[in-house]
């Protein structure tokens, strides 16, 4: 018996195939949709996305570091008298663990203030259930503040102002319609 204006309900691993399937194809219909409703579990959650993002910008920040050591322009001179006596495999094995270092440093700082910021921005839109621009401009505002407490109240306060300016610009940005 039809209903009209009404939608058919099936029983729970009985719905419609999507055209094309036949029903030898069922268990792994459901198999992919187990794991995608995992992965869409785990995108939702704010430690994921804390971690994504540190490790995000742990990569992006080594990247940088080996870019700008790549470009860096160094006395020779200097560079002589500090590695004066070593032959040239040993002087490119310390110019790799100096360059391994910076990445490293560099690194480490991208990925605390991306997992930082992510993790703030998620708990935030997680208490007030939006998703809009108040979300990046306050977890900037408070993760700028985090960032430069150790310099006293005044820099903690102008942190805050400035990685919120940064957020809100660069939500503006990535939130700009289209042109078409």
């Amino acid at each position: 018996m039809s209903f009209p204006l009404v939608a058919p309900m099936f029983p729970a691993g009985r719905e419609p195939l999507p055209p094309g399937m036949t029903e030898e194809d069922r268990a792994q219909l459901l198999e992919a949709k187990k794991y995608q409703g995992w992965m869409t579990m785990g995108m939702e959650s704010c430690a994921a996305k804390t971690v994504i993002a540190g490790v995000g910008g742990l990569g992006i920040g080594a990247f940088f570091s080996l870019m700008s050591s790549s470009f860096a322009y160094e006395d020779p001179l200097l560079r002589q008298s500090t590695q004066a006596g070593l032959n040239n495999t040993q002087k490119a094995r310390e110019i790799f663990k100096e360059m391994g270092r910076g990445m490293w440093k560099s690194g480490k700082g991208f990925g605390k203030v991306g997992a930082l910021f992510a993790g703030i921005e998620c708990v935030i839109e997680g208490y007030r259930a939006k998703n809009d621009m108040v979300n990046p401009i306050a977890a900037g505002f408070v993760a700028g503040g985090v960032l430069a407490r150790n310099s006293g109240p005044k820099a903690a306060l102008g942190g805050g102002l400035a990685f919120a300016a940064f957020s809100a610009a660069i939500d503006l940005f990535l939130r700009r319609e289209p042109s078409e």
